[in-house]
């Protein structure tokens, strides 16, 4: 069962007539024919859309009980069971009563699809998510109903109901939208000329882009563009603030304007795992990246600026998102800022874009310590603390403030012991503690300038002050190794909780992974290795490779190798990891051999699944020659016994009626026996064609043969392009085409053959007026033996379309089915045009519909 299409009325504002469009359209399928129900359809109390009610089956709603009041809400249920083939549902941001069956009623909608039945339902432009923000800003009121973009955009077909602001004031003042005590107050607030303005240019720029989008599809489904342009890449640098919603949405936006952009969300975390960022934040921002069409990328690195611009440029990016700095004005006294830094250092071929948003220079709270990976720069403050440090404070105590006394002196150089652990560690602090007590018994302690100390009371603060220093540099490093140990804990848990994630969800790609991996561990290159046994080759089953890494080919290649059993083994490529990281990487390992051996299965099921067709076709052809080859035999075998048989003297008429019905046996044997050929062709790919320059009204007129006089009607003009194409191929294509046509064509109805130019294209058209062919089986048609509905056995082996449909790809064409406006189905054959001929330039439609 096919996937049903959802067509959406899209609108500026409440009142431009989306549901009243709707039920129009409704009412013109239900006058063709089609199943129609009205899963759910608020009218609001407008007269003439309730009207528009009349006519159309209606599905009971559901109630619901809720805080003492009841509600109704769509049935989905009753929807599914009824099974109508349109099902119309409207307001799809709506948020339905607790307790409903979903959420949201885009939920119930998307389950009426995986059903099978198209839907068509209403939306206003200021409910799509990544508009969110911008309309608050035009009308000063919160959407709090909204849809993600991508569901929207997943629509098969959107059409915009425009209206200008003065007529749909008009039709407020007039008490068509809402009730006459509300319209002075729609008119004043929300209603005013400046927002349904500004809202109908979103709802304009938001379709157009949309057209360009099918645009882009029609000119690549019919080869008419030559023109290539680069894919835009904006990635949203997030830090975990709050900010980082407003940061999405933009970057949505950004992209919705380009052609084919995509979204990458990136948040850079040190490589100890320690962090300032709200884990629930950064989940909130993930889920909102994916529900515009976006990714979410987890990096590590301790250069915060660098690591995010060597992600852009590794993922080939075109624009930076980042948000203005949260920190205060005296912040900046430690450097310039991640945003300033990446600005600078981006060069000519990265735009970076700051974004303002409400939580800038509000602060960003205390910089949580990094544990016992400290960073070159905070070791060489700490030496310098706690060597230079006390040389200085020798000087100012014995030249500037010499009185201040012993006990002093001490907490002075305790201070700078302090700080040095603070700064560097274990090993500054505990240097400053030594070296700062030779000073303090060089300079301070009697007898001075010399190394011995007279006063046992000077021996006892001397021995306290190296015992405190020690023990304030010891507690500091051990904190700073817990604290470590901690976030090292933490962030292997959140990998680990990934991994099960992936596997949870099924996730099947192994290049993903291993790309996952590489980020992870800021690798080089990342390849799974695998060989036969001990003495056989490695070979590689998946491998990615970064901007300066090179292919691994074996275990040798790489600083890092993970055995994974006896025959497999993940090897890594760029820097040589610490013992302690080596349990996530066995994790990675193992989901890496997981999900190959998932691939392999997957590929072995449908390997089956071939098995399984190639069987069904071979049942399907002995029932074929069971049957279908052996109905002609009998008649001919019939004829030519009467014609041998000496007990009847037969007359001229009889002789020669007879002698027919041999003929157009052997004509259906010849036939059936060459469809089956070509399929046996088609099945084991050995068609080769041998495609050559040639017009159609040398082809077409002797695909005609097979048909009955004056059952076709031609339309191929002499001015058309010459087709690049197999001339046989081409005529027992067009030859299984008209015959299928006349078929099923009411008596006297001749069947309609005409030919156009398109672009690069030319197109056959063969037109019938027969029953046709609803959408969910016109696919099925082309399938080997499939005759629709009750088609009698003698009516062939259901092979014609499928031979022509092959040939047609074979010589680099498409054959596909249409619906034939007034009934019927129509053909269309689309084939090459001849090189070196100029293109026909397409008439496309100009409305603003997708």
């Amino acid at each position: 069962m096919g996937r049903g299409n959802l067509r959406i009325y899209l609108g500026a504002a409440p009142g431009v007539g989306k549901t009243y469009a709707m039920l129009s359209e409704a009412h013109r399928r239900v006058e063709r024919g089609t199943d129609v129900v009205v899963g759910f359809v608020e009218h609001h109390g407008r007269p003439r859309t309730e009207v528009m009610l009349h006519g159309l089956e209606e599905v009971p709603r559901r109630e619901i009980a809720y805080r003492d009041a009841v509600f109704t809400e769509m049935d989905v249920d009753a929807v599914l069971a009824r099974r109508p083939a349109v099902a119309l549902v409207d307001e799809l941001a709506h948020t339905n009563v607790p307790g409903s069956r979903n959420t949201k009623r885009w939920q119930d909608v998307e389950e009426l699809l995986q059903a099978g039945i198209d839907v068509v339902s209403t939306l206003n432009i200021q409910h799509l998510e990544s508009l969110g923000d911008v309309v608050e800003s035009i009308t000063g009121v919160r959407q709090q109903e909204t849809v993600p973009d991508e569901v929207v955009r997943r629509a098969g077909q959107i059409e915009l109901v425009d209206m200008s602001p003065q007529a749909l004031r008009r039709r407020m003042a007039h008490g068509n939208i809402y009730k006459p005590d509300k319209v002075d107050a729609a008119l004043s607030n929300y209603f005013r000329p400046g927002n349904l303005t500004a809202l109908r240019e979103l709802a304009l720029l938001w379709t157009a882009d949309r057209v360009d989008e099918y645009l882009r599809q029609y000119r690549s489904d019919h080869d008419v563009s030559t023109i290539w342009q680069a894919r835009e890449r904006i990635v949203v640098g997030l830090t975990g603030g709050p900010e980082g919603r407003t940061l999405i949405r933009r970057a949505a936006r950004m992209a919705a304007k380009g052609s084919g952009s995509e979204i990458l969300a990136v948040y850079i975390a040190r490589s100890d795992g320690l962090t300032a960022a709200s884990p629930k934040e950064l989940a909130v921002q993930r889920t909102l990246v994916e529900d515009l069409g976006g990714t979410f990328h987890h990096v590590i690195g301790d250069d915060v600026p660098a690591s995010l611009l060597e992600f852009a440029r590794g993922v080939n990016a075109t624009q930076i998102v980042l948000g203005s700095s949260r920190r205060k004005n005296w912040q900046y006294i430690f450097g310039p800022g991640v945003g300033q830094t990446v600005a600078r250092d981006s060069g000519p071929d990265l735009d970076v874009h700051i974004v303002t948003h409400e939580e800038v220079a509000k602060g960003r709270g205390l910089p949580v310590a990094r544990g016992a990976r400290l960073g070159k720069g905070r070791i060489a403050a700490g030496w310098l603390f706690g060597l230079v440090g006390p040389v200085l404070l020798t000087l100012l105590l014995t030249h500037v403030l010499p009185d201040l006394g012993l006990a002093n002196d001490m907490l002075l150089f305790l201070c700078m012991t302090v700080a040095a652990a603070l700064l560097g560690g274990l090993l500054p602090a505990l240097a400053s503690a030594a070296f700062g007590s030779l000073l303090l018994n060089w300079f301070f302690t009697k007898p001075l300038h010399e190394l011995t100390i007279t006063d046992p009371k000077n021996i006892v603060a001397m021995a306290i002050f190296i015992f405190v220093a020690v023990s304030v540099a010891s507690v500091v490093d051990l904190a700073a190794r817990r604290t470590h140990q901690a976030a090292r804990l933490r962030a292997e848990s959140e990998i680990l909780s990934f991994l099960a994630g992936s596997v949870l969800r099924g996730d099947n790609s192994l290049e993903a992974l291993l790309e996952r991996l590489r980020e992870t561990f800021s690798m080089d290159s990342v390849a799974l290795l695998e060989r036969a046994s001990d003495v056989d080759p490695w070979t590689c089953a998946a491998s990615v490779v970064g901007n300066s890494g090179k292919p691994l080919l074996r275990p040798e290649d790489g600083d890092v190798d993970m055995p994974v059993g006896d025959t497999m083994a993940l090897v890594l490529a760029g820097r040589v990891l610490p013992a302690e990281d080596r349990r996530v990487l066995a994790a990675f390992a193992a989901q890496a051999a997981l999900v190959l051996d998932r691939q392999r299965l997957v590929g072995e099921a449908e390997r089956a699944r071939r098995l399984d067709e190639g069987n069904r076709i071979r049942t399907a052809l002995l029932a074929a020659v069971s049957h279908d080859l052996r109905t002609p035999l009998a008649a001919i075998k019939a004829a030519v016994t009467s014609l041998r048989s000496d007990d009847v003297a037969w007359s001229d008429e009889d002789e020669a009626e007879l002698l027919a019905g041999i003929e157009d046996g052997a004509d259906r044997l010849d036939h059936l026996v060459g469809n089956l050929l070509d399929m046996s062709r088609l099945q084991t790919g050995t068609v080769t064609p041998l495609i050559r320059e040639i017009d159609l009204d040398e082809v077409v007129p002797m695909a005609l043969g097979g048909v009955p006089e004056g059952s076709v009607t031609l339309d191929i003009p002499e001015t058309l392009p010459m087709v690049a194409v197999d001339p046989g191929l081409l005529e027992r294509s067009v030859a299984n085409i008209v015959e299928n046509a006349v078929k099923y064509s009411p008596p006297g109805t001749p069947v309609h053959v005409a030919a156009s130019a398109l672009g690069d294209r030319v197109e056959v058209r063969v037109a019938d007026r027969g029953p046709g062919v609803p959408d969910s089986a016109k696919d099925r048609i082309f399938e080997p033996f499939q005759r629709y509905g009750d088609a009698p056995r003698g009516a062939g082996v259901g092979l014609g379309l499928a031979v022509a449909r092959g040939f047609a790809e074979a010589m680099g064409g498409t054959l596909a089915a249409e619906d034939t406006p007034g009934g019927g189905m129509t053909m269309v054959l689309t084939l090459r045009m001849a090189a070196g001929r100029p293109p026909v330039r397409a008439d496309l439609p100009a409305q603003a519909t997708t």
